[in-house]
Order: C-alpha cells, then sequence, then structure tokens
C-alpha cells in the first residue's frame, strides 16, 4: 500500500490486510436461551478509495468477516460491508450487512491517528441507522449498535460490540455482544 494511501486512511490504514483471532466471545439467544459461544474469525480489509460525493472525499476499506464457532467446519457469522474514512469531518464509519437481512451504517468521531474510536447507529436514524428483514422487525428488532476498537502496541486489534436488541415477548433490551482481538496474518 502506497504512503499515499495509508495517510488518506488516517486511524483505517493500520487495518489493511487479513486479520485472524481465536479469542472470540460472543453472548446471544439461540432457540430462546441465552448462550456464550468461542469462536474464530478471520476478517479482510482491502483499501479503496477515493470515493468522491461532491466535495466529500472518502477512502476506505472493502470488508469481510466469518466466524466460526471452535472446533466446527461450518461458519455462524458473516459480514460484508465498507469501513469509511471521512477525513474532512473526521468521522470514521462501517457499513454493513449480515446475511440475516440486517444493514447497519454506523459512525463515529476519531483523529487521524487515533487508535481507539467509538461507532454507534440507531434504529430510525436517518444518517447512521440500522435496518432489518420483516421478521427480525417484529421478533429481534435491532435497536442500537455500538462498538469499540482498539489499536495495540503489540500491532494486534480488539473490539467490543453491543448489538442491543428488542424482543417483544420479554418486552426488553437484550445485549448481544462479540469481541475478539485479531492479529494480521497477511498484508495487503
Amino acid at each position: 500500500m502506497s504512503d499515499a494511501m495509508k495517510q488518506n486512511l488516517g486511524p483505517l490504514a493500520v487495518l489493511a490486510g487479513i486479520w485472524e483471532g481465536d479469542q472470540g466471545v460472543d453472548f446471544s439467544r439461540v432457540h430462546s436461551q441465552e448462550k456464550e459461544t468461542k469462536f474464530r474469525e478471520r476478517a479482510v480489509f482491502e483499501p479503496l478509495g477515493p470515493v468522491r460525493n461532491g466535495p466529500q472525499e472518502l477512502y476506505g476499506l472493502r470488508y469481510s468477516m466469518t466466524a466460526w464457532r471452535l472446533g466446527e467446519d461450518d461458519a455462524f457469522h458473516e459480514e460484508l460491508g465498507y469501513w469509511l474514512w471521512d477525513g474532512g469531518n473526521k468521522q470514521v464509519l462501517r457499513c454493513f450487512m449480515v446475511p440475516r437481512g440486517v444493514l447497519i451504517n454506523a459512525s463515529g468521531d476519531a483523529e487521524p491517528d487515533s487508535r481507539n474510536f467509538h461507532l454507534s447507529a440507531e434504529v430510525g436514524s436517518e444518517t447512521y441507522g440500522i435496518l432489518s428483514n420483516q421478521y427480525l422487525d417484529a421478533s429481534y428488532k435491532t435497536m442500537k449498535y455500538e462498538l469499540d476498537v482498539s489499536m495495540h502496541d503489540d500491532g494486534s486489534f480488539s473490539y467490543k460490540e453491543d448489538t442491543q436488541l428488542w424482543i417483544p415477548v420479554n418486552d426488553a433490551i437484550f445485549h448481544h455482544t462479540d469481541q475478539n482481538r485479531l492479529t494480521k496474518s497477511a498484508a495487503i
């Protein structure tokens, strides 16, 4: 990756590459039961840009992630989307979809050299929001999404993610959480 691309990616530059981690913990509801699942994942971040929206110029990373329960060969979760850096507005954006029929467009403020950042999205927002298919909207409605990312001195990065689901049967919010620490297995 060129020095110009690194500079234009702001705090996302360090993520370019292929990352793997096997310390993942997923806390979710499966068949109405709360369950903790240990998992491994592989994430691929490929640089792209510039993307121009009139005067706005974005640089980013094409993103895909696959997760497997430890000891299993079949993936239990996938994501596909983009991580974007809006240097003019000093914002990190994460736009992704999950093959359950959920789309999330999250954002948070950051500096070009930030090593930690927080992103969020809320249902109903016209800018940084959440869309779900009809079934999920009625049974496990995603109300809020929050993500904290930290870059570490050893070259790894970690994340903690909280997807807040409204479950009408309980009339309560359930915190579906995921976290992992990944190390770079290949440069791109």
